[in-house]
């Protein structure tokens, strides 16, 4: 059976993994899973994201999450958009996330992108998830 929402997953996975303590969690990959790890690594929310082949030509991301004196540094990561129901902004509603101290992750024609970095740009687009 076919996986309906990456994102979500790969969200979940996350989660669960740091709610267990694991170092890092490994998905399988895709180009929108890889750019959302790589926003998260560029804010600071984990440690790295990196992408390897296995020997059966299928690809698998592998997030090494990050701590801070024993707690996880992601206290809330939420899927936001979803297949059921799309949520697309402009660029002057895109929602900021804990009075800015969170990020909204935003799904743009110039690629995935911070809610922040989209009002610089002044583009909107699909918000994909909130991490705080």
């Amino acid at each position: 059976m076919s996986m309906q929402d990456t994102v979500g997953d790969m969200l979940t996975r996350i989660r669960n993994a740091q709610m267990a303590n694991k170092v890092s969690v490994a998905m399988p990959s895709s180009k929108l899973r890889k750019s959302i790890a790589d926003l998260l690594v560029s804010e600071g929310y984990v440690a790295s994201a990196v992408v390897t082949e296995e020997d059966n030509n299928k690809a698998t991301l592998t997030i090494e999450l990050k701590y801070f004196e024993g707690r996880p540094v992601i206290e809330m990561i939420q899927r936001y958009s979803r297949p059921g129901l799309r949520q697309h902004r402009g660029k002057d509603a895109i929602p900021t996330v804990k009075q800015g101290m969170g990020v909204a992750i935003v799904s743009t024609s110039q690629g995935i992108m911070s809610d922040r970095a989209a009002r610089a740009a002044g583009i909107g687009g699909e918000i994909v998830a909130f991490v705080a």
